[in-house]
């Protein structure tokens, strides 16, 4: 499986699952990263941090580490 992390610009996807033991896990599920949601990587910073994602009609930037516990296919 795929971490949100690791994709490539201008990438879609759909969120598989979110690491229910990553301290994040909350404040991603509280912002829209939630299951079966559709979302796209919109921006890239130098050295991957943060990374901005559309979702839901809104840009949301999370941190790579935060990125990391997001599964998606």
């Amino acid at each position: 499986m795929k971490k949100a992390s690791q994709l490539n610009f201008g990438e879609k996807v759909v969120i598989n699952d979110i690491d229910v033991l990553s301290p994040h896990c909350n404040r991603l599920l509280e912002v829209g990263f939630t299951p079966g949601q559709q979302i796209e990587l919109v921006h890239k910073s130098f050295f991957d941090d943060p990374l901005a994602f559309a979702l839901r009609g809104t840009i949301i930037a999370i941190r790579k580490h935060e990125a990391d516990s997001i599964t998606v296919i």
